[in-house]
């Protein structure tokens, strides 16, 4: 069973996020973002800075889970001051789960890489299955290696079956939840049929339930050039829906399709 520690127990006590909803109150942008108009300069700026920063702990072996949760809840506070409107629901799924799961979500952004470790964290040890290259990236390389993930090459999508099935069975029974992104890539729109059971699967294997995430985070565009510094779109609200845990029966099938029944369902609701 999982235990929490006592920095987490901190983190639950120092969370935003005490209810099971959260929503950005009204008026949170701030004059400094506003002077540059409808730009993303003050935005850019304060990541790539806060980048900077923890690149820098994480090479000095400094960036712990609190400072993991605490950069996670600065990037949630930069894009409000920026005019972003968060409703988060679901949250009591994740306070609630004592043992660890895999998380299994859409991806359409950078941001909910970003966001997920203030929403999981204060609860659970959480890792994520990434791309190799983000690992060995010189600005995010860092601090990817700092939280110890699961890396798939992507180039040959039975080793990463494997790959993610025994490392993630590991993390798993040391009591350490995953996050995954089925999907792979970042899109802007949910196709059900790019989405594979490769959660599901790791679920399966290691005998643990999974939680379904839906979100519509495409405030924060892909960038063509850089990929994490896109376009900011303020009239977009932010949704994130987090799913009651399902355990997983038989081959998966219909658990699966269960799961993208409940995103594709949110994203239809939100659209």
């Amino acid at each position: 069973m999982h235990v929490q520690t006592r920095i987490q127990m901190k983190l639950v006590k120092n969370t935003l996020f005490t209810d099971n909803i959260y929503s950005t109150i009204e008026n949170s942008r701030i004059l400094i973002d506003k002077i540059f108009l409808n730009t993303r300069i003050y935005f850019v700026f304060k990541y790539i800075m806060l980048i900077f920063k923890n690149r820098k702990l994480a090479l000095k072996g400094l960036y712990d889970t609190e400072k993991w949760v605490s950069s996670s809840l600065k990037v949630l506070k930069l894009i409000e001051n920026c005019g972003g409107k968060f409703h988060i629901d679901g949250l009591n799924h994740i306070k609630d789960c004592k043992e660890p799961v895999v998380f299994i979500s859409n991806h359409m952004s950078a941001m909910e890489s970003m966001i997920f470790p203030a929403l999981i964290a204060p609860h659970k040890e959480v890792t994520f299955v990434v791309k190799e290259a983000l690992t060995s990236h010189f600005l995010f390389g860092p601090v990817m290696r700092a939280r110890t993930p699961i890396a798939v090459g992507r180039s040959n999508s039975r080793e990463d079956l494997m790959s993610v099935i025994k490392q993630g069975k590991e993390f798993l029974e040391n009591g350490t939840s995953i996050v995954i992104f089925p999907q792979g890539a970042r899109k802007d729109i949910f196709i059900p049929e790019d989405f594979n059971s490769l959660g599901v699967k790791l679920a399966k294997s290691a005998k643990v339930k999974v939680v379904p995430i839906a979100l519509k985070t495409d405030f924060w565009g892909n960038g063509k050039i850089v990929r994490d510094l896109g376009p900011i779109r303020r009239k977009r609200k932010i949704f994130i829906s987090i799913g009651s845990p399902i355990e997983i029966t038989g081959n998966g099938k219909s658990e699966n399709d269960q799961i993208i029944k409940f995103i594709g369902d949110k994203m239809n609701e939100w659209n």
